[in-house]
């Protein structure tokens, strides 16, 4: 392994600590610019203690409201405008993943004076980098993206139906104040999606990276199998704060950058998946375990090995062989049949999606992201044919 690793963003986690919002702020200067989505922070009180916190640290604030569940650039545009317009010191970020990636690019937007989607990577000869950015305090009130305490972020270009991602460390949060009261009130299937979305974070790396990281493989393993054991018990009781607080933190854990560094795994997953929710605009979760499960039978057929130990570790199969294909197809069958039990699709039928654009998915999808001979990184690498191949697989 060869690599370099550095995360700076505070973790303030556990029941309750939403009340230090305003302290963690305060370090970061005097008003703020509290970005929401579409209202459920407002309904469930939420929106009211992180106020009440601010004030009480002498923190003003002004609002950007509306962020859209896959966030357009538009949005952040508007975002960046009133931040520049209000004099803000700082960004805080009420809400769940795509809260987060577009208060991050806000940010970095209201100190840039070109076009905020230079900095997306949507196939562009040159991409601009930010490299400051407000400071970002994340507030995550969903178990999912694991955005609260990363440099990435990914953002929708509404009038191309292109989405896509930047990752520079002028994003990392300054904090993240992480509450698992706050995701109580998550409905079922978000809640769901959440545990799917988390495993997927994971599974990406761990199949498509170097094989030659066995401790992140642990840990990869160690956050599936905490998903797979406190995932049901927060989709069946979305009032039993331990499996909410586990859940969180496993969806912290899987993107925060330590479970994976060293790995150099390809997403190509999470580059299917953005392609199809450009046009769509469904949920992201939703999307990957559709997606996913059809595109690991795909890799295990070439190389099987990992898959394999994938369903020993994870799903106590036992394999007559290191690359016993029928092993590693029977874990993915498990991992399938879990997210279905969670309330998952697992079909692009259940959507309502057909397989009109499939072949126009995979040539968005290298338009963004290649190796330079066409074809998507990961493990193998995927031709326009392959995706289309995976794709049906999944209809």
């Amino acid at each position: 392994m060869n690599f370099e690793f550095q995360n700076p963003t505070r973790i303030l986690f556990g029941a309750g600590v939403l009340a230090r919002l305003g302290e963690a702020a305060g370090e970061y200067g005097k008003k703020a610019l509290l970005v929401t989505g579409g209202g459920s922070v407002k309904r469930g009180g939420v929106f009211d203690r992180a106020v009440e916190s601010l004030k009480a640290a002498g923190v003003s604030y002004v609002e950007c409201t509306g962020i859209e569940p896959n966030p357009r650039i538009s949005s952040v545009v508007r975002g960046a405008d009133i931040a520049r317009k209000e004099g803000c010191d700082m960004v805080i970020a009420l809400g769940g993943g795509s809260v987060m990636d577009a208060s991050k690019v806000i940010a970095a937007a209201a100190l840039y004076d070109g076009d905020p989607w230079d900095m997306i990577m949507h196939g562009q000869e040159h991409v601009h980098v930010p490299t400051q950015a407000l400071p970002v305090i994340t507030v995550p009130t969903l178990a999912a993206t694991g955005s609260e305490a990363n440099c990435g972020a990914v953002i929708t270009n509404e009038k191309t139906t292109v989405k896509s991602f930047v990752m520079a460390p002028a994003l990392y949060p300054k904090v993240a104040v992480v509450d698992p009261e706050l995701t109580v009130s998550v409905p079922v299937d978000q809640t769901a999606y959440g545990v799917c979305d988390l495993i997927t974070h994971v599974t990406e790396a761990y199949f498509n990276g170097s094989g030659t990281t066995p401790l992140q493989d642990r840990f990869a393993e160690g956050v599936i199998l905490t998903a797979l054991e406190w995932g049901p018990k927060a989709v069946a009781d979305g009032n039993d704060l331990e499996a909410r607080t586990q859940i969180q933190w496993a969806a912290l854990v899987a993107l925060v950058g330590w479970v994976n560094v060293g790995t150099n795994g390809a997403y190509p997953v999470h580059m299917m998946e953005h392609t199809v929710s450009a046009y769509h605009d469904i949920t992201h979760a939703a999307g990957l375990s559709i997606i996913n499960p059809a595109w690991m039978r795909f890799a295990a057929k070439a190389e099987p090995a990992k898959f394999v130990q994938f369903a020993e570790r994870v799903f106590g199969l036992k394999a007559r062989s290191a690359d016993d294909l029928d092993c590693a197809l029977q874990g993915i069958d498990l991992f399938e049949t879990f997210l279905r039990s969670i309330g998952c699709p697992t079909r692009f039928s259940e959507l309502g999606i057909g397989d009109e654009l499939f072949e126009t998915y995979a040539k968005d999808t290298v338009a963004i992201m290649n190796d330079g001979n066409g074809r998507l990184p990961a493990r193998p690498p995927m031709s326009i044919d392959d995706m289309v191949s995976v794709f049906k697989a999944a209809l």
